[in-house]
């Protein structure tokens, strides 16, 4: 369940990668020279060509070299780094995390209602969570802004859902976080939480929610509605 993990940096290459997107590295190839960087850094220049070189091979930029420097673009992984690193001043300036994310209802393959039920998840959901969830998903399709609005969640504390195994195969382990579900007319269901493999990011568009109950049923809920998922970190 859980996808490839990027090389871990250290906060000086993460000072690098924040002077490359400053400079525009986000929206497309920026030209630097190791010298120009390692004035900006305060560090000579075979450091700096150490930090492009960590951040290169951590998959967080691209680059091209050429006679007089390299052009160097920051990559989604990068973005997401240094999202994360906005999310942690965030905190520390703003108090606890939370997000809202909005979206459709959409129906699901029905995978959520297999997984759910199985045991070694259940006996999870109501030691961590508190209650037996229904066996089954909501499935919100969400908006662009909050496909991008939700890397915010990987600098916030969930509840953790253990990976486990049985005779035949091992499960992996999953995320959870508190959440409220409002409708377009405001009606409110607080005892939900969203839940997803757990792995380093994901820019998937579809959120999934688990309750005690059925919440197309509580909320009157169908296809094509619009929905807005308030997210808070776990306890």
């Amino acid at each position: 369940m859980s996808t490839t993990q990027p090389r871990a940096v250290g906060y000086d290459e993460l000072a690098a990668l924040k002077l490359l997107a400053l400079d525009g590295g986000l929206e497309g190839e920026v030209k630097i020279s190791c010298s120009a960087l390692a004035e900006r850094l305060d560090a000579s220049n075979q450091t700096a060509s150490r930090r492009l070189q960590g951040l290169d091979e951590a998959g967080l930029v691209e680059r091209e070299m050429v006679s007089d420097g390299q052009w160097v673009s920051v990559t989604e992984d990068g973005e997401w780094a240094l999202k994360r690193e906005y999310e942690d001043y965030r905190r520390i300036f703003k108090g606890p995390a939370g997000v809202d994310l909005t979206g459709t209802v959409t129906s699901g393959m029905g995978e959520g209602r297999h997984y759910i039920s199985l045991s070694g998840y259940m006996a999870q959901f109501e030691d961590r969570l508190g209650y037996e969830p229904f066996l089954g998903t909501l499935n919100v399709e969400l908006t662009d802004e909050s496909v991008r609005a939700r890397s915010a969640m990987e600098a916030m504390e969930p509840v953790a859902i253990d990976g486990w195994e049985d005779d035949e195969r091992t499960y992996g382990p999953a995320v959870c976080y508190p959440a409220v579900v409002e409708t377009r007319d405001g009606e409110t269901y607080e005892q939900a939480h969203t839940i997803a493999p757990e792995r380093t990011h994901h820019e998937d568009d579809q959120l999934e929610i688990i309750a005690p109950d059925k919440l197309r049923e509580e909320l009157g809920l169908d296809d094509g509605d619009h929905v807005t998922v308030h997210i808070e970190e776990g306890p």
